[in-house]
């Protein structure tokens, strides 16, 4: 079972760039930093920005119990899985749309 999680993702290559104008322009509040993730807080959801290399639009969360089980069931479904680790991994819909998938 899928659960919506209080986060989307971003990924962008500057994150100097990114901390001024999320930080000075929208004012949302930095609760989190790293060389490689700024998180902030927007009110009704966490925004995520990690440092990547190529930047992507932004990314839905939703937290899962069982990730393998999950991961299985998405491929067997015409999934894409685009990048993965321990406890998360992002895929592509059969429409072409991206998700993050967390285990809880």
């Amino acid at each position: 079972m899928f659960n919506s999680a209080d986060c989307v993702a971003i990924h962008l290559q500057d994150l100097t760039a990114a901390e001024n104008f999320y930080t000075n322009v929208m004012k949302f509040t930095l609760v989190n930093r790293s060389e490689i993730h700024l998180e902030y807080d927007t009110g009704l959801f966490r925004l995520c920005i990690d440092k990547e290399l190529n930047t992507r639009p932004p990314l839905p969360n939703f937290t899962v119990p069982d990730i393998g089980a999950i991961k299985s069931d998405l491929v067997a479904n015409g999934c894409v899985i685009l990048r993965e680790s321990t406890n998360c991994l992002d895929f592509s819909d059969p429409f072409g749309i991206t998700y993050a998938i967390v285990q809880k």
